[in-house]
């Protein structure tokens, strides 16, 4: 009997001593785990654009978490037919340069340590690239305003749909006065001619639209008034240079006294596609609107930024 006690009470001390190494290595192990992403930070990426048009310069920045003296940088790509990483060449910086060619081009940064071990790693970042108009010769002419009166098809006011801002603000600030400079040095007038003009062309009170399923909504001074719009047609204008522009019209739904009768768009687009900034005029004379040329309300998707705008404006 003593010996059966005896092999009992080893049998439970055992179990405890298992029980007890067990929980030390488990919280080892996650003191370990906590210590790995403490001592590792985080790396985040700066500078990545809405969205590129080909040719545009790609200017990224790795950012760690915490201040380290590691310095041994790799930054790599992968495009998305591909399953494999590879690295950039020349891009052993904390900041990558390059340009847009590839759509859906994902790029990461990685941080080695002094024994070429990886210290750090992003997140992939994702490069878009629309060119909006395209670069063919077609789509350069209609842009342009050159094009036959067949390729003109009715358009669905879901073109237009989403949250959208004045660019008249970023006008005012001075963000936009490096988009004049460009202009001057290849156009055939001073920068602060281009500037009036464009202060001309984009004043509006105005300062945010918010299209949804046939309804707009019209931001002023933080006041909003709203109104259903339905298909009213297209027009063809024929403007003082000779070039051409459609305006897509859409008609007020019922009576109210806080929204215009029409509002007409204008994008350099001819058919059916999805806006990505646009002219907007409104009023409740349908003929007189269309005589409006001078003053052509811009709006751009509210999730875009100065940089993006002037790098969108940049390009065209």
């Amino acid at each position: 009997m003593k010996k059966l006690s005896l092999f009992i009470s080893l049998l439970a001390l055992s179990a405890i001593l298992v029980a007890c190494q067990d929980s030390e290595e488990e919280a080892a192990t996650n003191n370990a785990s906590e210590t790995e992403v403490q001592e590792a930070g985080e790396i985040t990426v700066e500078g990545l654009g809405d969205h590129y048009h080909t040719g545009d310069t790609i200017e990224l920045t790795a950012v760690l978490s915490e201040d380290v003296d590691y310095d041994h940088w790799h930054w790599y790509i992968k495009e998305s037919e591909q399953t494999e990483w590879e690295a950039a060449s020349g891009q052993e910086s904390q900041t990558f340069t390059g340009e847009a060619t590839t759509d859906g081009l994902e790029i990461k940064a990685t941080l080695y340590d002094d024994n070429h071990e990886v210290y750090a790693e992003s997140e992939p970042v994702t490069i878009v690239i629309d060119d909006h108009h395209g670069h063919d010769e077609e789509s350069s002419n209609i842009y342009e305003g050159i094009f036959e009166d067949e390729q003109v098809k009715n358009r669905e006011l879901s073109d237009w749909e989403g949250d959208w801002q004045s660019v008249y603000p970023y006008l005012l600030d001075g963000d936009l006065d490096e988009v004049f400079e460009h202009k001057a040095e290849e156009g055939d007038m001073t920068v602060e001619e281009y500037k009036e003009y464009y202060t001309t062309g984009y004043e509006t009170d105005v300062e945010r639209i918010i299209i949804d399923n046939g309804n707009v909504t019209f931001f002023r001074n933080g006041q909003e008034s709203q109104g259903d719009y339905e298909y009213d047609g297209y027009e063809i204008l024929t403007y003082e240079a000779g070039n051409r522009g459609v305006r897509f019209i859409y008609k007020l739904v019922g009576e109210n006294d806080d929204m215009p009768n029409y509002i007409q768009f204008s994008d350099h687009n001819i058919f059916p596609t999805d806006s990505h900034h646009y002219h907007l005029y409104w009023g409740d004379d349908r003929e007189e609107l269309l005589e409006e040329v001078t003053h052509w309300p811009t709006y751009y998707p509210s999730d875009l930024d100065a940089d993006d705008i002037v790098r969108d404006q940049l390009a065209h």
